[in-house]
């Protein structure tokens, strides 16, 4: 379980976080959208404690994450844009990663042979297409068999069938009982992987509901249509 209580921040001053008040529980799979410069990914970095807040706290599974590290070895980020030092291969990448973790699991290599990286192992990174780069960046964050998994815009440069196998790798681990937080500019992707919907607009959290009330209310038949129908009303309100 992920806690945020009364979480503000502000960058000199712009405040990006206000009061941001929010509970993720396993079973839990929510797509974060909202307007660039919503707070999204401020939130984001918070949870990961790449971001101290400048009041309020956030607890992992009752823990305070303030200063403790511990706790991300739980969770599985993916960036919207993956940055790896460019001399090393995608092998030398992934072991590493095995190294530092040293984590007792065992290891979920699906993408790893779904997007068949190990043929591409002696590969260096400054080579790597936009597409391949989210292939290593999937891969690792789904490989130490984490309790939540962050994905900032996981399709982003992936072709139609990468698409596909990462979606249905989402699902896969949806139905696990995983906390899943998903960033998205594609809303049709969103249909078949969420259960809950987080609306941010100016540092605050709006909208905070399961994906099928979100429906009823919207009169939408569709995940991608009510988020459309949300995103316009909240814009123009």
């Amino acid at each position: 379980m992920i806690e945020i209580n009364s979480l503000s921040k502000s960058f000199g001053k712009l405040d990006v976080l206000k009061n941001v008040k929010l509970t993720l529980n396993p079973n839990q799979s929510v797509a974060l959208i909202g307007p660039n410069g919503c707070g999204k990914t401020t939130l984001i970095k918070s949870i990961l404690g790449m971001v101290l807040p400048d009041s309020g706290e956030i607890k992992f599974d009752g823990h305070k994450i303030r200063n403790q590290f511990q706790y991300r070895n739980e969770i599985g980020y993916m960036p919207q844009i993956g940055h790896y030092p460019e001399n090393m291969t995608i092998g030398h990448i992934i072991e590493i990663m095995k190294e530092i973790r040293n984590s007792s699991k065992e290891l979920d290599e699906d993408l790893l042979h779904a997007f068949k990286l190990k043929n591409m192992f002696d590969k260096k990174m400054r080579t790597l297409s936009g597409g391949t780069t989210q292939k290593v960046s999937a891969t690792l964050a789904f490989l130490f068999d984490p309790k939540v998994l962050i994905l900032d815009e996981p399709t982003a440069g992936l072709d139609p069938l990468a698409s596909e196998i990462l979606k249905e790798k989402i699902i896969a681990e949806k139905q696990k009982g995983k906390i899943i937080m998903i960033t998205s500019h594609l809303l049709s992707e969103l249909d078949d992987l969420i259960n809950g919907l987080i609306y941010m607009q100016d540092g605050q959290i709006l909208l905070d509901s399961p994906i099928e009330e979100v429906k009823v209310n919207t009169g939408q038949d569709t995940v991608s249509k009510a988020i459309s129908h949300i995103l316009k009303t909240m814009q123009h309100a």
